[in-house]
């Protein structure tokens, strides 16, 4: 056994070396192994918890959406077609001259004159005015609920696991939001007399050189309302337009009276409620949104172009026809934009447009939040 072992110790200690590296180096390879395993675990937990915030970001936005679409959007353009149908009346005009038609004697040639063009200035007014008050309420809208509801799941998914998570959301933002949102009803409330007025010097503007006689086909008509609504959106300062839609001070007009339920001050519901229209004026001052406005703005006016030429014969407006005759269309055609079926069949041919849909997937995702 001596001899054995001195004859073959080298080989022992080589291979007792050789096991014991071995060995060692099995368990760091295993203990390798398993943090790799382990973070790959975690890499696919991670990954499957950001495609799970994903599908929940996707499912609240398009949740978002069906809230401006269903309730916002309607109840605002219903509450602006009731202030412009008494703002903007057409039927004491078209009265007096259908009296003084019928009634020869009751009205001179100069009164004719002057019901005539007040007629042409009013119509035109209108319907430009319903045009572009109903694609610009429908845009804030938008930019509104999207605003709102990213800041709602961000502060759900912030506080995730808070077993009073709803409550306190609920407490907290009520007012805010409540507030927020009725803001979309400012334009309706308090600057429609101030759009109505700069809508009314564009369109005498454009229209002071045209006569009653005048012919006007689809080209004429589309390049006369493009003119005013360029006129308009070129006056003053540059995004002049902001005022109608939101105030300056968002505590300006206390649209909505405090709840006692709220456990902050005054000030602290004031601040959130400077951050969100804050965001909202960031949002309307930015290159994107006024390329979105005018996409917008083509896309219904050629669409309004469509449906007037259906309302007067497609080819009698191809070819032309006078003024005075194309007047009663354009006044219809005004009050219709911003009832059923004109408004939702408008509200969607905005919603469809790519650059819209893209603009407002991204502004969803990407609003700031503190």
């Amino acid at each position: 056994m001596w001899q054995f072992w001195r004859r073959h110790k080298k080989k022992v200690y080589v291979t007792l070396g050789v096991l014991g590296s071995g060995y060692f180096l099995y368990k760091l390879y295993d203990t390798h192994r398993r943090r790799l395993s382990d973070l790959e675990k975690q890499l696919v937990n991670e990954r499957g918890h950001t495609e799970l915030i994903k599908a929940q970001m996707q499912a609240h936005f398009e949740s978002i959406q069906g809230i401006a679409d269903s309730t916002t959007c309607p109840h605002v353009m219903h509450h602006l077609d009731g202030q412009l149908a008494e703002n903007l009346d057409l039927t004491h005009l078209t009265e007096r001259l259908i009296q003084g038609k019928g009634q020869p004697n009751t009205l001179t040639t100069a009164e004719k004159l002057e019901l005539w063009d007040r007629l042409k200035i009013l119509s035109f007014m209108k319907m430009v005015l319903s045009l572009w008050a109903m694609t610009m309420l429908n845009l804030y809208v938008r930019v509104q609920v999207n605003i709102l509801g990213r800041h709602l799941y961000i502060n759900t998914a912030r506080d995730l696991g808070s077993p009073h998570l709803l409550d306190e959301a609920d407490l907290i933002d009520r007012n805010d939001e409540q507030q927020f949102l009725a803001y979309a009803d400012h334009l309706s409330n308090f600057g429609l007399p101030a759009l109505i007025s700069d809508i009314e010097a564009a369109t005498s503007e454009v229209l002071k050189g045209k006569q009653l006689k005048d012919f006007f086909n689809a080209p004429t008509l589309h390049e006369t309302i493009v003119q005013i609504l360029d006129t308009f959106m070129s006056m003053g300062s540059p995004h002049h337009w902001v005022g109608y839609l939101m105030p300056e001070d968002s505590r300006a007009h206390n649209l909505v009276s405090p709840s006692s339920s709220s456990s902050y001050s005054d000030l602290s519901c004031a601040t959130k409620l400077d951050q969100l229209m804050s965001e909202t004026r960031a949002v309307l001052l930015s290159v994107e949104f006024g390329n979105v406005i005018e996409t917008s703005l083509k896309t219904l006016v050629k669409e309004l172009l469509e449906d007037i030429s259906s309302q007067c014969g497609e080819s009698i407006l191809l070819s032309g026809m006078p003024l005075a005759k194309l007047l009663p269309r354009i006044a219809q055609i005004g009050q219709q934009l911003l009832k059923e079926p004109y408004r939702s069949r408008y509200v969607q041919n905005i919603c469809s447009i790519p650059d819209v849909e893209q603009f407002f997937t991204l502004l969803y995702s990407s609003t700031p939040v503190s």
